[in-house]
């Protein structure tokens, strides 16, 4: 479709002209948007789609052109967004072309730990460090970056580097090492049978060990074929060569495509949208609510061939968030959506990083696990807390319970407990969190983190000759507020600054520790304990007017109109980052559908978490995909 056809010259040129051109247009078009260049190129809509998406959410939310601009009417809107919305309309749903990608860090320590019966841990363990910090898979492999998708499990682009290459052959080694010794006599016998202390590892444990072990580390079926390809192997052997030989045979599978890759065994016909094998769909469920390979009960259902049965899917969905493991999709999905890795520059004491990081983590898995409505992660009146964050939360945290501290140890990991905000109701859901303020000091980082994290809004990078809010002069008794003013007024800084600084000002109640100025018991870092407020509420500015018009005098009434008319904005980016990670890649135009089906019923239902991971897992790009004609 042509960016001209469907009504481009009527409805959206005209519009773009008037209000749009002198600023985005030319050599030196703000953000990198020319209008012009991309009109005269002749481009598709669907070439620069990501760009005609902005446009319509600004037009939309009326974020743009900014304020003191002249304006289009409610006309001219409409029919530009009609425009935009027949193109969308038009976009076919289709899934994605099947690509085998590599396990994440988090995935393979998961999966290992799931093959072998145990985790790898370092040979030094210290009571404040988390089960990351003590995985020897962790302080080994490469670090994953974030993908396309801004999510680690997108490895698409990252393949195996040699280094990976040889930390993987060193973790087999050790885990098969630790398998094999009279310690984990027990793991080993899960996969071999009962062995004779006297005789030791007969032929018959280590074909029962293959038998076990190689479709587990596979996540599919194999064929008798394929186990007796290797059973031969090993028969040719001496008894007394059996252990080494299987150990040989066993990091040989270890070190396979089929187990460091997902998706490689995967089979469909060729050029054609197909639904996923059973074998496959489990492995998409596994990972993306587990970080994890299926478990027995998910694979029995894949070789029965049930799973793919949308009624016998969703109860294994059921089944699975109630699951321990289930924790992932907080520490994994949830802590990189929302940066938490920030908040270890927030603090340099281990147990109240800990209880900064863990408290938004706990809080959304109570949320993706419990059935409660998405928009309770903006507002809600029950939060986590520990001895650590307790003093934030004032009367309230007289609801924990004592937590008895273990004899010799120094400082400790402290769990969590659940309390409901009766008193500190300005804390309720994420936004006010003491770690995401703490690590997102100032109203400039506030604003842009709920601006992308929140609303799905991403910003250009600031100009290279940005300088610093200036000072108050000799004689001056400006605000920061009325210095920062002065500091985005020109044109350059204000197109950003007019999104940013609404959302970031909000939180003025709040200081850099993510401590409440207006507490009765606010601790000051220089003055300690106060008898009372060490400001009152006349000093603090956290009023804000949006882009769109609507005016709040402080964070409680931004969270309100989060959750009214910036509601299905916030839907759509919660929407949009799950079925990211879900998929392990970047959504593209033709998960447009999806990602707009499921916002509407979501918005339309008062969806809960558990109502998006289900409308996830029964979509067209999770269940299905279209296998190349080419050998992958």
């Amino acid at each position: 479709m042509a960016c001209r056809g469907s009504g481009y010259d009527q409805d959206m040129k005209p519009l773009l002209s008037q209000y749009c051109s002198e600023c985005h247009s030319g050599e030196h078009a703000n953000g990198d948007v020319d209008f012009d260049d991309f009109a005269a190129s002749g481009s598709n809509i669907d070439d620069a789609f990501e760009l005609w998406e902005s446009v319509a959410g600004h037009l939309e939310n009326r974020t743009m052109p900014p304020g003191d601009s002249p304006q289009p009417s409610d006309e001219e809107r409409r029919r530009a967004l009609m425009w935009y919305q027949t193109f969308v309309e038009s976009v076919q749903m289709r899934p994605a072309v099947m690509r085998p990608r590599r396990l994440s860090v988090i995935e393979y320590r998961n999966t290992l730990r799931s093959v072998l019966g145990f985790d790898l841990q370092t040979a030094v363990i210290e009571a404040e460090q988390t089960d990351s910090e003590r995985s020897l898979v962790v302080k080994l492999l490469p670090t994953d970056p974030p993908g396309a998708s801004g999510f680690t499990n997108d490895t698409h682009a990252n393949p195996i580097t040699m280094i990976a290459w040889e930390q993987y052959a060193y973790l087999a080694n050790v885990g098969l090492e630790a398998l094999f010794s009279q310690s984990r006599r027990s793991d080993l016998e899960v996969l071999a049978g009962p062995i004779d202390s006297g005789v030791g590892l007969t032929l018959e444990n280590a074909r029962e060990v293959i038998r076990r072990f190689v479709p587990k580390a596979y996540r599919r079926t194999v064929s008798d074929a394929a186990i007796e390809k290797i059973v031969a192997r090993l028969d040719k052997e001496d008894d007394k060569e059996i252990a080494d030989k299987l150990r040989f045979e066993m990091k040989a599978v270890l070190m396979s495509p089929a187990f460091l890759y997902r998706g490689f065994l995967a089979e469909g016909e060729r050029g054609q949208s197909v639904d996923v094998d059973d074998f496959e769909l489990a492995e998409r469920l596994s990972y993306f609510l587990w970080a994890d390979m299926p478990d027995q009960t998910l694979v029995a259902k894949a070789e029965a061939r049930t799973l793919s049965d949308p009624k016998t899917l969703a109860g294994e969905v059921d089944r699975m968030l109630a699951s321990p493991k289930a924790r992932s999709l907080s520490e994994v999905f949830v802590s990189q959506w929302f940066t938490l890795s920030e908040i270890d520059l927030a603090s340099d004491n281990p147990p109240i990083r800990d209880a900064l990081k863990s408290q938004p983590m706990d809080f959304m898995h109570f949320l993706l696990t419990n059935d409660r409505p998405l928009m309770e992660m903006v507002d809600s009146d029950i939060s986590f807390i520990n001895l650590h964050t307790a003093r934030m939360y004032g009367k309230d945290a007289k609801q924990l319970n004592k937590h008895v501290k273990q004899k010799g140890i120094e400082s400790e990991v402290v769990p969590n407990q659940q309390i409901r905000l009766e008193h500190s109701t300005e804390r309720g859901g994420v936004l006010t969190m003491p770690g995401i303020l703490a690590m997102n000091r100032g109203p400039i980082l506030r604003g842009t983190w709920i601006l992308e994290r929140i609303l799905g809004q991403h910003l250009p990078d600031p100009p290279a000759n940005v300088g610093q809010v200036a000072e108050n002069r000799r004689g001056e008794s400006l605000t920061f507020r009325e210095r920062f003013e002065q500091h985005r007024s020109s044109d350059a800084c204000s197109v950003c600054h007019d999104k940013i600084d609404p959302l970031g000002f909000s939180l003025q109640t709040f200081d850099d520790r993510g401590q409440y100025l207006l507490a009765e018991n606010y601790q000051s870092k220089s003055k300690g304990k106060s008898k009372g407020t060490l400001v009152s509420v006349q000093e603090i500015d956290a009023s804000g007017q949006l882009p769109t018009g609507e005016r709040f005098q402080d964070v409680g009434g931004l969270k309100q109109i989060l959750v009214t008319s910036q509601r299905k904005a916030v839907i759509r980016n919660i929407v949009r980052q799950a079925l990211a990670y879900a998929l392990c890649r970047k959504l593209e135009l033709f998960d447009r559908p999806t990602v707009e089906s499921i916002t509407q019923t979501m918005a339309d239902d008062n969806g809960t978490w558990r109502d998006l991971i289900h409308a996830i897992t029964h979509s067209v790009p999770f269940r299905k995909a279209i296998f190349s004609e080419r050998d992958q």
